[in-house]
């Protein structure tokens, strides 16, 4: 089975970790990129996940902010992908998505009637 992927967008934490903390100021330094967004495409682009990107815009986020492409996007395995693998029977690895923190799972409550 071939694996499905998805991904996290981080563009929000890394203007905040380089002093941006509205998307206003992200506006103008995409002008002077020749990238125009309306004020509420550039907060779209900020607070949502976009699902289409055009790679001009990404070169200008990426210029503006100093950073790497994969500090703004993250591959990780497809929410679908993991239930597939589940429903198979495959409970060998550990899926990000199942109530855990790292190596910690939780335990199952046992209800027992008085």
């Amino acid at each position: 089975m071939t694996a499905m992927l998805d991904y996290r967008w981080h563009l929000r934490e890394v203007m905040a970790a380089r002093g941006m903390f509205s998307t206003t100021d992200l506006k103008p330094l995409l002008a002077e990129r020749g990238i125009e967004l309306s004020a509420s495409q550039t907060y779209r682009l900020v607070a949502e996940r976009p699902e289409r990107l055009s790679l001009k815009v990404l070169m200008a986020l990426l210029d503006i902010l100093g950073c790497r492409m994969d500090e703004l996007i993250e591959p990780v395995p497809a929410a679908g992908s993991i239930r597939r693998r589940r429903a198979a029977g495959d409970r060998s690895t550990a899926a990000a998505g199942d109530g855990g923190v790292g190596e910690f799972r939780p335990k199952r409550a046992r209800i027992v009637p008085e």
